[in-house]
């Protein structure tokens, strides 16, 4: 595309102004050709807008959503083996996977309801189903109720995160998106910190179902925020004509095959040995429907989840395949370093929570850090290639970990990690929308948290197979034969190991170290994927305008039809 200059801008300059201006199918491959290691720096005036009190509350309220789901998510690796026990469960790995598949199967379709229906309607829904399941979980009498009651939870959870993306991204600009993607991401770094410490204390004090008790007056606050101030722009239409628009095909097979997968993983090595009918069945079918919803989302859906225009550009694709490789790994360690502390260390579950600090404490610092640099430089390539070479560094320090090991290399392992955490969430979030036009945001920001919360099924249920795989082979066969459900079963008694008589208790703490080790390798290969992911994306500028489509009402000489949007106008999700 070129153009006569007449104006004396520069040739990058002149190509970026008239890609504003063309549609979004063209837009992509324009683009997608500018690389800032190549182009002319593109010389484009922006002030960030001053930003009100209502503005404020609503960035209050999305903090304190945000600030829940991470709370509750977090708490409950340190209290998993009380409840198991308490519960007398052997399931435990879908007290995690139950919210994580929840939460995943019901995301792509979040884009669309908040679409269809609008922002606020889509974000209440949210808090109120994760406010049911809190409720439920706290109540539960036996583990089938606490999985179910997760189930609910996870819906909710996982709509939270989308919607906080996506009422965010109506309201600031890509460009001026870090500052604010910074103080979230510390949010839920401080959640994610305490909350191990929480749980751990709740379940030392036989009080774990407080742990879910808990979410219900913040959940409160937080809907009340949003009812009061989030008035922003909804679409008109009768119920049924926004029913009619949306992908139930889609939504179907995702859930479907989602389910599948997750199935597999938590029975393999476990229930059934890995190259099992019971458990190969289940995940080549569910891999297979993964890959015919993607088909049939880009060339059949009417109402596509997950328009074309997401996946057919390389910078977003590797966008959101380190989206998916990095939760992963995150919640990995923090699922069992927490193992490691109570059946290696005899630590007790608040002790266990205490030491995660050396993983949270350097992810909030570099969250900002990393958010101030993608605003002054307005670059991200860098910081995400730093954060996955600290991934592999710092998985290498844990592969080293055995029973006798000091604090002093757990904590510098878990801060590398720390680092890797905060640049990978802060970061992964650009490649993935910058070189989509900004009324994309809702189904590009929807995909992202599906990535991102699939991530997590795949991070607890990978790590609980290899751990209880490694198990089997490593624990004393006369301490597994006094559970007759096996190592399921074992994993419960964690906190008993320090009243284990010897030899059993040095066996089974070098069983755990030996097996978590093959975890930590395992995941070193993971992370070295996600830096290959790494290379394909490109460095694109960062928008600087808002879909106005969704911007907030005014308060003042508004038409009664002006805060609407018409159905018929809007694109199909």
């Amino acid at each position: 595309m070129r153009s006569e200059q007449t104006d004396g801008s520069s040739p990058a300059q002149s190509e970026f102004e008239v890609s504003k201006n063309i549609s979004s199918a063209e837009q992509l491959p324009v683009l997608e050709a500018i690389d800032s290691r190549e182009q002319v720096e593109v010389r484009e005036t922006f002030q960030a807008p001053s930003r009100g009190f209502r503005f404020w509350i609503i960035f209050l309220a999305i903090c304190v959503c945000l600030f829940l789901s991470a709370l509750e998510y977090s708490a409950v690796s340190t209290a998993l083996p009380t409840i198991v026990h308490d519960l007398h469960g052997a399931d435990f790995v879908w007290v995690a996977s139950a919210y994580a598949l929840a939460a995943t199967a019901l995301l792509p379709a979040t884009g669309g309801i908040a679409q269809v229906f609008g922002r606020r309607p889509c974000m209440l829904l949210s808090l109120g189903m994760f406010a049911l399941g809190s409720a439920l979980c706290g109540a539960a009498k036996n583990m089938n109720w606490l999985i179910a009651a997760r189930t609910v939870q996870g819906a909710g959870g996982g709509g939270i995160l989308a919607m906080s993306s996506i009422v965010i991204s109506d309201l600031v600009p890509l460009r001026e998106r870090p500052i604010y993607n910074s103080f979230i991401g510390l949010t839920w770094a401080i959640a994610a910190g305490i909350g191990p410490v929480v749980g751990g204390s709740l379940a030392q004090q036989g009080r774990w179902r407080w742990l879910f008790y808990l979410n219900l007056p913040l959940t409160a606050v937080a809907a009340a925020l949003i009812i009061i101030f989030l008035n922003v722009k909804t679409p008109r239409g009768s119920f049924r004509e926004k029913l009619a628009r949306m992908d139930w095909i889609g939504n179907g097979l995702v859930i479907g095959s989602a389910s599948s997968v997750v199935i597999a993983l938590t029975w393999g090595g476990v229930r059934y040995p890995w190259v099992s009918v019971h458990t190969l069945t289940p995940l080549i079918l569910g891999l297979i429907g993964l890959v015919f919803f993607l088909i049939y989302e880009v060339n059949y859906a009417k109402n596509a989840l997950i328009p074309a225009a997401l996946i057919s550009n390389r910078t977003s694709l590797s966008g959101y395949l380190q989206t998916f490789i990095a939760p992963i790994l995150t919640f990995t360690v923090l699922y069992f370093i927490p193992i490691y502390y109570q059946a290696c260390w005899g630590s007790s579950p608040t002790r266990s929570g205490v030491l995660l600090f050396g993983l949270v404490l350097p992810c909030g610092v570099f969250l900002l850090v990393t958010g101030a640099s993608i605003a002054i430089t307005k670059r991200y390539r860098p910081q995400l290639w730093l954060g996955w070479a600290l991934y592999v560094a710092g998985m290498g320090v844990l592969s080293t970990l055995h029973v006798g090991s000091t604090i002093a290399r757990a904590t510098g392992g878990l801060a590398l990690l720390g680092f890797a955490s905060a640049i990978l969430y802060a970061s992964t979030y650009y490649p993935v929308l910058a070189p989509l036009p900004v009324a994309q945001n809702a189904p590009a920001l929807a995909l992202f948290a599906f990535f991102r919360s699939f991530a997590g099924v795949w991070g607890v249920t990978l790590g609980t197979a290899v751990l209880q795989t490694q198990l089997a082979r490593r624990l004393p066969a006369d301490f597994v034969a006094q559970f007759p459900g096996g190592v399921s079963i074992a994993y419960s008694v964690i906190p008993s190991i320090p009243a284990l008589e010897e030899p059993f208790r040095t066996e089974v703490r070098a069983a755990f170290a030996d097996s978590l080790k093959v975890l930590w390798e395992v995941m070193i290969g993971v992370a070295g994927l996600g830096l290959l992911a790494s290379v394909l994306m490109k460095g694109l500028p960062l928008h600087t305008q808002v879909d106005e489509a969704w911007g907030m009402e005014e308060e003042k000489g508004r038409r009664p039809d002006q805060g609407d949007i018409e159905l018929q106008n809007q694109p199909r999700y």
